[in-house]
Protein backbone atom coordinates (compact mmCIF):
# COMPACT_ATOMS: atom_id res chain seq x y z
CA UNK A 1 0.00 0.00 0.00
CA UNK A 2 1.22 3.71 -0.85
CA UNK A 3 2.43 5.24 1.95
CA UNK A 4 1.21 8.97 2.74
CA UNK A 5 4.18 11.05 2.66
CA UNK A 6 4.16 14.21 4.78
CA UNK A 7 3.58 17.27 2.09
CA UNK A 8 7.17 18.89 3.06
CA UNK A 9 8.67 15.10 1.79
CA UNK A 10 5.97 14.78 -1.10
CA UNK A 11 7.06 18.37 -2.11
CA UNK A 12 10.61 17.10 -2.21
CA UNK A 13 10.42 14.36 -4.07
CA UNK A 14 7.89 15.77 -6.67
CA UNK A 15 10.25 18.56 -6.96
CA UNK A 16 13.10 16.10 -7.84
CA UNK A 17 11.03 13.92 -9.83
CA UNK A 18 10.01 16.80 -12.36
CA UNK A 19 13.47 17.98 -12.76
CA UNK A 20 15.17 14.67 -13.43
CA UNK A 21 12.16 13.56 -16.03
CA UNK A 22 12.04 16.92 -17.91
CA UNK A 23 12.97 15.53 -21.00
CA UNK A 24 9.67 12.73 -20.99
CA UNK A 25 8.14 12.43 -23.46
CA UNK A 26 4.78 13.88 -24.82
CA UNK A 27 1.36 12.34 -24.00
CA UNK A 28 -0.49 11.03 -27.66
CA UNK A 29 -3.38 9.70 -25.56
CA UNK A 30 -3.02 11.45 -21.88
CA UNK A 31 -6.63 10.99 -20.17
CA UNK A 32 -9.32 8.98 -21.20
CA UNK A 33 -11.05 11.43 -23.90
CA UNK A 34 -7.55 12.12 -25.57
CA UNK A 35 -5.45 14.98 -26.45
CA UNK A 36 -8.52 17.28 -27.80
CA UNK A 37 -10.85 15.99 -24.58
CA UNK A 38 -13.14 14.92 -27.35
CA UNK A 39 -12.60 11.80 -28.27
CA UNK A 40 -10.52 12.73 -31.36
CA UNK A 41 -6.95 12.18 -31.98
CA UNK A 42 -4.52 13.60 -35.16
CA UNK A 43 -3.22 9.89 -35.25
CA UNK A 44 -2.77 8.49 -39.09
CA UNK A 45 -1.77 4.87 -40.36
CA UNK A 46 -4.03 3.05 -37.81
CA UNK A 47 -5.48 -0.51 -38.75
CA UNK A 48 -8.85 -0.74 -39.87
CA UNK A 49 -8.41 -5.10 -40.22
CA UNK A 50 -7.46 -7.03 -37.17
CA UNK A 51 -8.63 -9.70 -34.69
CA UNK A 52 -6.90 -11.40 -31.54
CA UNK A 53 -4.94 -13.10 -33.78
CA UNK A 54 -4.24 -10.44 -36.91
CA UNK A 55 -2.29 -7.36 -36.78
CA UNK A 56 -1.44 -7.51 -33.28
CA UNK A 57 1.34 -6.13 -31.77
CA UNK A 58 1.20 -8.19 -28.40
CA UNK A 59 -1.16 -8.42 -25.65
CA UNK A 60 -1.05 -8.08 -22.03
CA UNK A 61 -3.33 -10.66 -19.27
CA UNK A 62 -5.05 -8.13 -16.85
CA UNK A 63 -5.46 -8.58 -13.16
CA UNK A 64 -9.05 -8.05 -13.67
CA UNK A 65 -11.85 -6.40 -15.33
CA UNK A 66 -11.98 -2.73 -15.35
CA UNK A 67 -14.00 0.43 -17.68
CA UNK A 68 -10.60 2.76 -17.50
CA UNK A 69 -9.06 3.85 -20.46
CA UNK A 70 -5.27 3.58 -20.82
CA UNK A 71 -2.72 6.64 -21.06
CA UNK A 72 0.08 6.75 -23.49
CA UNK A 73 3.02 9.08 -23.31
CA UNK A 74 5.98 8.11 -25.45
CA UNK A 75 6.55 4.16 -24.88
CA UNK A 76 4.74 3.77 -21.56
CA UNK A 77 1.20 2.48 -21.37
CA UNK A 78 -0.69 2.88 -17.92
CA UNK A 79 -3.77 1.36 -17.15
CA UNK A 80 -5.41 0.48 -14.23
CA UNK A 81 -7.34 -2.77 -12.70
CA UNK A 82 -9.04 -4.42 -9.88
CA UNK A 83 -8.40 -7.73 -8.97
CA UNK A 84 -11.80 -10.04 -7.62
CA UNK A 85 -9.55 -12.43 -6.50
CA UNK A 86 -7.19 -10.73 -4.20
CA UNK A 87 -9.19 -7.47 -4.07
CA UNK A 88 -6.74 -5.54 -4.40
CA UNK A 89 -6.40 -2.40 -6.92
CA UNK A 90 -3.66 -1.96 -9.23
CA UNK A 91 -1.67 0.31 -11.43
CA UNK A 92 0.11 -1.10 -14.00
CA UNK A 93 2.69 0.58 -16.39
CA UNK A 94 3.50 -1.31 -19.89
CA UNK A 95 6.12 -0.86 -22.15
CA UNK A 96 4.51 -0.16 -25.75
CA UNK A 97 7.17 -1.45 -28.32
CA UNK A 98 6.41 -4.90 -26.28
CA UNK A 99 4.10 -5.32 -23.89
CA UNK A 100 6.17 -5.88 -21.10
CA UNK A 101 5.05 -5.06 -17.32
CA UNK A 102 7.58 -2.59 -16.35
CA UNK A 103 6.04 -1.61 -13.03
CA UNK A 104 2.97 -2.51 -11.35
CA UNK A 105 1.89 -1.36 -7.67
CA UNK A 106 -0.86 -1.65 -5.81
CA UNK A 107 -2.55 1.62 -4.34
CA UNK A 108 -5.73 0.48 -2.49
CA UNK A 109 -8.30 -2.61 -1.28
CA UNK A 110 -11.16 -3.15 -2.55
CA UNK A 111 -13.41 -4.98 -5.89
CA UNK A 112 -16.52 -3.31 -6.19
CA UNK A 113 -19.64 -1.46 -4.20
CA UNK A 114 -22.28 -2.85 -7.05
CA UNK A 115 -22.67 -5.16 -9.40
CA UNK A 116 -22.54 -3.01 -12.71
CA UNK A 117 -18.98 -1.85 -11.86
CA UNK A 118 -15.45 -1.77 -10.25
CA UNK A 119 -13.09 0.86 -8.83
CA UNK A 120 -10.92 0.84 -11.27
CA UNK A 121 -13.57 2.41 -13.59
CA UNK A 122 -11.90 5.75 -13.86
CA UNK A 123 -9.04 6.46 -16.14
CA UNK A 124 -5.15 6.92 -15.33
CA UNK A 125 -4.16 10.36 -16.28
CA UNK A 126 -0.89 11.25 -17.71
CA UNK A 127 1.59 14.52 -18.93
CA UNK A 128 4.57 12.24 -19.93
CA UNK A 129 6.35 12.95 -16.93
CA UNK A 130 4.07 12.42 -14.53
CA UNK A 131 1.13 9.72 -13.86
CA UNK A 132 -2.24 9.92 -11.75
CA UNK A 133 -4.39 7.28 -10.58
CA UNK A 134 -7.44 7.64 -9.20
CA UNK A 135 -10.01 5.08 -7.82
CA UNK A 136 -13.55 4.61 -6.70
CA UNK A 137 -12.14 4.23 -3.38
CA UNK A 138 -10.89 7.74 -3.54
CA UNK A 139 -7.78 6.34 -3.34
CA UNK A 140 -5.70 9.19 -5.53
CA UNK A 141 -2.01 8.11 -6.51
CA UNK A 142 0.58 10.08 -8.49
CA UNK A 143 3.97 8.10 -9.52
CA UNK A 144 6.53 9.27 -11.81
CA UNK A 145 6.81 7.54 -15.16
CA UNK A 146 9.45 5.22 -13.40
CA UNK A 147 6.98 4.15 -10.93
CA UNK A 148 8.49 6.00 -8.37
CA UNK A 149 5.43 7.08 -5.98
CA UNK A 150 5.63 11.00 -5.62
CA UNK A 151 2.06 11.19 -3.29
CA UNK A 152 -0.98 9.79 -2.60
CA UNK A 153 -4.23 10.77 -0.54
CA UNK A 154 -7.82 9.60 0.20
CA UNK A 155 -10.30 12.15 -1.06
CA UNK A 156 -12.90 11.06 1.31
CA UNK A 157 -10.74 11.29 4.25
CA UNK A 158 -9.96 14.76 3.18
CA UNK A 159 -13.20 15.98 1.91
CA UNK A 160 -15.82 13.53 3.86
CA UNK A 161 -17.60 10.22 2.60
CA UNK A 162 -19.02 10.12 -1.27
CA UNK A 163 -22.82 9.85 -1.00
CA UNK A 164 -23.58 7.96 -4.09
CA UNK A 165 -25.72 4.64 -4.82
CA UNK A 166 -23.21 3.75 -7.70
CA UNK A 167 -20.11 3.42 -7.26
CA UNK A 168 -18.53 7.09 -7.79
CA UNK A 169 -16.15 6.90 -10.84
CA UNK A 170 -15.39 10.34 -12.44
CA UNK A 171 -11.74 10.62 -13.84
CA UNK A 172 -9.42 13.17 -12.96
CA UNK A 173 -8.22 15.58 -15.14
CA UNK A 174 -4.72 17.17 -15.37
CA UNK A 175 -4.76 20.23 -17.44
CA UNK A 176 -3.17 23.91 -17.57
CA UNK A 177 -0.88 22.58 -14.50
CA UNK A 178 -3.27 21.83 -12.38
CA UNK A 179 -4.83 18.78 -11.44
CA UNK A 180 -8.91 18.42 -11.14
CA UNK A 181 -11.64 16.43 -9.61
CA UNK A 182 -15.41 16.75 -9.80
CA UNK A 183 -17.55 14.90 -7.23
CA UNK A 184 -21.56 15.75 -7.93
CA UNK A 185 -23.42 13.69 -4.97
CA UNK A 186 -26.08 13.55 -3.43
CA UNK A 187 -27.07 16.33 -0.37
CA UNK A 188 -28.40 13.64 1.61
CA UNK A 189 -26.57 9.61 3.19
CA UNK A 190 -27.83 6.67 0.81
CA UNK A 191 -27.01 3.37 2.01
CA UNK A 192 -25.06 4.52 5.08
CA UNK A 193 -22.76 6.47 2.76
CA UNK A 194 -22.53 10.27 3.32
CA UNK A 195 -23.82 12.32 5.62
CA UNK A 196 -27.26 12.08 6.92
CA UNK A 197 -27.24 16.07 5.13
CA UNK A 198 -25.52 19.00 3.67
CA UNK A 199 -23.53 16.74 1.40
CA UNK A 200 -21.96 18.82 -1.36
CA UNK A 201 -20.95 18.68 -4.89
CA UNK A 202 -17.66 20.14 -5.85
CA UNK A 203 -14.72 21.04 -8.02
CA UNK A 204 -11.29 20.04 -6.78
CA UNK A 205 -8.14 22.01 -8.11
CA UNK A 206 -4.80 20.66 -6.61
CA UNK A 207 -1.30 20.72 -7.43
CA UNK A 208 0.23 17.97 -9.06
CA UNK A 209 3.43 18.02 -7.65
CA UNK A 210 2.03 17.67 -4.30
CA UNK A 211 -1.12 16.73 -4.48
CA UNK A 212 -2.26 19.69 -2.42
CA UNK A 213 -5.71 21.64 -2.53
CA UNK A 214 -5.40 24.88 -4.46
CA UNK A 215 -8.92 25.69 -4.14
CA UNK A 216 -12.35 23.83 -3.75
CA UNK A 217 -15.45 24.95 -5.56
CA UNK A 218 -18.94 24.13 -4.41
CA UNK A 219 -21.19 23.63 -7.48
CA UNK A 220 -24.97 23.61 -6.40
CA UNK A 221 -27.71 22.15 -8.41
CA UNK A 222 -31.46 21.76 -7.63
CA UNK A 223 -31.47 18.49 -8.87
CA UNK A 224 -32.97 15.90 -6.11
CA UNK A 225 -32.08 12.02 -4.86
CA UNK A 226 -29.78 10.04 -7.32
CA UNK A 227 -30.32 12.70 -9.77
CA UNK A 228 -27.57 14.65 -8.01
CA UNK A 229 -25.32 11.84 -9.09
CA UNK A 230 -23.23 12.54 -12.01
CA UNK A 231 -20.09 10.24 -13.31
CA UNK A 232 -19.07 12.54 -15.71
CA UNK A 233 -15.76 14.25 -16.24
CA UNK A 234 -14.88 18.06 -16.48
CA UNK A 235 -13.76 18.68 -20.01
CA UNK A 236 -11.96 21.66 -21.26
CA UNK A 237 -12.72 23.83 -23.64
CA UNK A 238 -11.79 27.38 -25.52
CA UNK A 239 -13.97 29.54 -27.15
CA UNK A 240 -13.81 32.94 -28.21
CA UNK A 241 -10.00 32.83 -26.65
CA UNK A 242 -11.54 31.74 -23.25
CA UNK A 243 -10.65 28.68 -21.82
CA UNK A 244 -13.15 26.93 -19.73
CA UNK A 245 -13.68 23.65 -17.82
CA UNK A 246 -17.43 21.76 -18.51
CA UNK A 247 -19.25 20.05 -16.55
CA UNK A 248 -22.52 18.47 -16.24
CA UNK A 249 -24.60 16.68 -13.64
CA UNK A 250 -26.79 17.33 -11.28
CA UNK A 251 -29.61 18.27 -14.48
CA UNK A 252 -27.54 20.92 -15.54
CA UNK A 253 -23.87 21.80 -17.56
CA UNK A 254 -21.80 24.43 -16.58
CA UNK A 255 -18.54 26.55 -17.50
CA UNK A 256 -16.17 27.23 -14.49
CA UNK A 257 -13.18 29.34 -14.76
CA UNK A 258 -10.13 27.19 -14.72
CA UNK A 259 -7.88 29.36 -12.52
CA UNK A 260 -10.71 29.69 -9.86
CA UNK A 261 -13.38 27.34 -10.27
CA UNK A 262 -15.42 29.87 -10.37
CA UNK A 263 -19.02 29.85 -12.83
CA UNK A 264 -18.98 31.52 -15.69
CA UNK A 265 -22.60 29.90 -17.44
CA UNK A 266 -25.13 27.65 -16.61
CA UNK A 267 -27.81 25.90 -18.34
CA UNK A 268 -30.58 23.80 -17.30
CA UNK A 269 -32.53 21.74 -16.91
CA UNK A 270 -33.59 18.79 -18.96
CA UNK A 271 -35.32 17.34 -16.22
CA UNK A 272 -37.87 19.83 -15.04
CA UNK A 273 -40.38 17.52 -13.70
CA UNK A 274 -37.14 16.57 -11.03
CA UNK A 275 -37.16 12.73 -11.90
CA UNK A 276 -35.59 11.62 -9.04
CA UNK A 277 -33.59 8.60 -10.57
CA UNK A 278 -31.73 10.38 -13.78
CA UNK A 279 -28.27 10.10 -12.41
CA UNK A 280 -25.28 11.16 -15.27
CA UNK A 281 -22.73 9.45 -16.76
CA UNK A 282 -21.87 10.83 -20.22
CA UNK A 283 -19.02 13.77 -19.91
CA UNK A 284 -19.97 16.79 -21.57
CA UNK A 285 -18.04 17.16 -24.99
CA UNK A 286 -17.81 20.51 -27.24
CA UNK A 287 -17.11 21.78 -30.58
CA UNK A 288 -18.23 24.16 -33.59
CA UNK A 289 -19.45 26.72 -30.63
CA UNK A 290 -21.45 24.37 -28.79
CA UNK A 291 -21.39 22.04 -25.65
CA UNK A 292 -23.45 18.55 -25.75
CA UNK A 293 -25.61 17.73 -22.15
CA UNK A 294 -26.70 14.06 -22.63
CA UNK A 295 -30.01 13.60 -21.00
CA UNK A 296 -30.07 9.98 -19.12
CA UNK A 297 -32.74 7.52 -19.82
CA UNK A 298 -33.66 7.89 -23.70
CA UNK A 299 -33.90 11.77 -23.46
CA UNK A 300 -32.74 14.58 -25.80
CA UNK A 301 -28.90 15.67 -26.19
CA UNK A 302 -28.67 19.42 -25.96
CA UNK A 303 -26.57 21.61 -27.76
CA UNK A 304 -25.64 24.12 -25.45
CA UNK A 305 -24.09 27.90 -27.05
CA UNK A 306 -20.68 28.71 -25.47
CA UNK A 307 -19.25 32.12 -24.86
CA UNK A 308 -21.80 33.93 -23.01
CA UNK A 309 -22.12 34.27 -19.18
CA UNK A 310 -24.81 33.41 -16.61
CA UNK A 311 -28.04 32.10 -18.48
CA UNK A 312 -27.03 29.72 -21.20
CA UNK A 313 -29.20 29.43 -24.35
CA UNK A 314 -29.84 26.13 -26.04
CA UNK A 315 -29.01 26.09 -29.87
CA UNK A 316 -30.57 22.65 -30.48
CA UNK A 317 -31.74 19.45 -28.73
CA UNK A 318 -32.40 16.24 -30.58
CA UNK A 319 -36.03 15.60 -29.56
CA UNK A 320 -37.31 15.20 -32.93
CA UNK A 321 -35.06 12.17 -33.32
CA UNK A 322 -35.56 9.63 -30.71
CA UNK A 323 -32.21 7.84 -32.01
CA UNK A 324 -29.98 10.75 -31.27
CA UNK A 325 -29.32 9.71 -27.32
CA UNK A 326 -26.82 8.81 -25.00
CA UNK A 327 -27.17 7.02 -21.46
CA UNK A 328 -24.03 6.12 -20.59
CA UNK A 329 -21.16 7.10 -23.86
CA UNK A 330 -19.98 10.84 -24.19
CA UNK A 331 -20.11 11.78 -27.96
CA UNK A 332 -17.02 11.97 -30.21
CA UNK A 333 -16.41 15.39 -31.76
CA UNK A 334 -14.26 14.57 -34.84
CA UNK A 335 -13.31 16.18 -38.17
CA UNK A 336 -16.34 18.95 -37.94
CA UNK A 337 -18.89 16.43 -36.38
CA UNK A 338 -20.59 15.06 -33.73
CA UNK A 339 -21.37 11.51 -33.01
CA UNK A 340 -23.60 10.25 -30.49
CA UNK A 341 -24.15 6.65 -29.40
CA UNK A 342 -27.33 5.23 -28.46
CA UNK A 343 -26.24 1.58 -27.22
CA UNK A 344 -28.79 0.84 -24.66
CA UNK A 345 -31.84 0.19 -26.95
CA UNK A 346 -31.76 -2.92 -28.77
CA UNK A 347 -31.02 -1.50 -32.33
CA UNK A 348 -27.92 0.33 -31.36
CA UNK A 349 -27.91 3.34 -32.72
CA UNK A 350 -24.36 5.47 -34.55
CA UNK A 351 -25.45 9.44 -35.86
CA UNK A 352 -23.51 11.47 -36.89
CA UNK A 353 -24.84 14.73 -36.24
CA UNK A 354 -24.12 18.63 -37.52
CA UNK A 355 -23.00 20.52 -34.72
CA UNK A 356 -24.54 23.95 -36.04
CA UNK A 357 -28.11 22.50 -36.54
CA UNK A 358 -28.50 19.65 -34.80
CA UNK A 359 -29.41 17.81 -38.37
CA UNK A 360 -28.78 14.03 -38.37
CA UNK A 361 -26.57 13.71 -41.21
CA UNK A 362 -26.47 9.84 -41.00
CA UNK A 363 -27.74 7.17 -38.55
CA UNK A 364 -26.97 3.48 -38.60
CA UNK A 365 -27.50 0.43 -36.77
CA UNK A 366 -24.27 -1.55 -34.73
CA UNK A 367 -25.42 -5.39 -34.89
CA UNK A 368 -24.14 -6.37 -31.47
CA UNK A 369 -26.38 -8.08 -28.92
CA UNK A 370 -24.56 -6.84 -26.18
CA UNK A 371 -24.41 -3.35 -24.54
CA UNK A 372 -22.58 -0.62 -26.40
CA UNK A 373 -21.47 2.04 -23.01
CA UNK A 374 -17.93 2.92 -24.34
CA UNK A 375 -17.18 6.07 -25.74
CA UNK A 376 -16.58 6.68 -29.71
CA UNK A 377 -13.29 6.96 -30.27
CA UNK A 378 -12.56 9.04 -34.07
CA UNK A 379 -9.11 9.04 -35.46
CA UNK A 380 -7.46 8.55 -38.99
CA UNK A 381 -10.91 9.12 -41.22
CA UNK A 382 -12.62 6.18 -38.55
CA UNK A 383 -14.73 5.21 -35.48
CA UNK A 384 -13.90 2.61 -33.35
CA UNK A 385 -16.38 1.62 -30.73
CA UNK A 386 -16.77 -1.98 -28.90
CA UNK A 387 -19.88 -3.37 -26.93
CA UNK A 388 -20.14 -4.76 -23.74
CA UNK A 389 -19.13 -8.47 -25.02
CA UNK A 390 -15.86 -7.24 -26.24
CA UNK A 391 -16.65 -6.41 -29.95
CA UNK A 392 -15.37 -4.10 -31.66
CA UNK A 393 -16.76 -1.96 -34.92
CA UNK A 394 -15.20 -0.02 -36.94
CA UNK A 395 -17.11 2.76 -38.82
CA UNK A 396 -16.28 5.37 -41.78
CA UNK A 397 -16.28 8.89 -39.97
CA UNK A 398 -17.89 11.50 -42.30
CA UNK A 399 -19.30 10.97 -45.49
CA UNK A 400 -22.99 11.24 -46.44
CA UNK A 401 -24.02 7.08 -45.14
CA UNK A 402 -23.34 4.98 -42.43
CA UNK A 403 -20.58 2.27 -43.25
CA UNK A 404 -19.13 -0.49 -41.27
CA UNK A 405 -16.02 -1.08 -41.95
CA UNK A 406 -14.96 -3.98 -39.87
CA UNK A 407 -16.21 -5.89 -36.95
CA UNK A 408 -13.89 -8.73 -35.25
CA UNK A 409 -14.71 -10.35 -31.33
CA UNK A 410 -11.60 -9.35 -28.90
CA UNK A 411 -13.37 -10.38 -25.32
CA UNK A 412 -13.04 -13.78 -24.20
CA UNK A 413 -16.35 -16.32 -23.94
CA UNK A 414 -18.61 -14.73 -20.84
CA UNK A 415 -17.39 -11.40 -20.82
CA UNK A 416 -19.75 -8.63 -20.15
CA UNK A 417 -19.64 -5.19 -18.80
CA UNK A 418 -16.76 -4.19 -21.08
CA UNK A 419 -16.65 -0.18 -21.44
CA UNK A 420 -13.31 0.81 -21.70
CA UNK A 421 -12.64 3.36 -24.52
CA UNK A 422 -9.97 2.50 -27.63
CA UNK A 423 -6.92 4.62 -27.47
CA UNK A 424 -5.15 5.55 -30.39
CA UNK A 425 -1.13 6.59 -30.02
CA UNK A 426 1.97 6.09 -31.95
CA UNK A 427 -0.16 4.49 -35.27
CA UNK A 428 -1.40 1.68 -32.82
CA UNK A 429 -4.73 1.20 -30.87
CA UNK A 430 -5.19 0.11 -27.54
CA UNK A 431 -8.07 -1.90 -26.70
CA UNK A 432 -8.72 -2.85 -23.02
CA UNK A 433 -10.74 -5.69 -22.53
CA UNK A 434 -12.24 -7.54 -19.52
CA UNK A 435 -8.46 -9.90 -19.59
CA UNK A 436 -6.29 -8.22 -21.45
CA UNK A 437 -4.90 -5.20 -23.34
CA UNK A 438 -4.02 -5.49 -26.92
CA UNK A 439 -1.81 -3.31 -28.72
CA UNK A 440 -3.16 -3.31 -32.44
CA UNK A 441 -1.10 -2.16 -35.68
CA UNK A 442 2.78 -2.42 -36.16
Amino acid sequence: MPRFAPLPLAAAAAAFAFHSLAAAADPQWGNWRGPNYDGSSPETGLPEKFSKEENVAWSADMPGPAASTPAIAGDRVFVSSADPKTEKLWALCLDRKTGKELWKKEVGKGFQQDNRSNYASPSPVTDGKIVVFFYGTADLVCFDVAGDEIWARNIQKDHGDFAFLWTFSSSPLLHGGKLYLQVLQRDTAVSGRGKPEGNESYLLAMDPATGKDLWKHVRPADAVSESLEAFSTPMPYTHGGREELIIAGGDCITGHDPETGKEIWRWGTWNPEKIGHWRLVPSPVAGAGVALACAPKGAPVYAVKLGGSGKAEVAWTSEANKDVTSDVATPLFYDGKFYILAGEKRDKTLSCVDPKSGKVIWSGVIPSRAKMETSPTGADGKIYLMSHSGEVYVVKAGGSEFKILHQTDMGERGDADTRSSIAAANGQLFIRTNAKLFCIGE
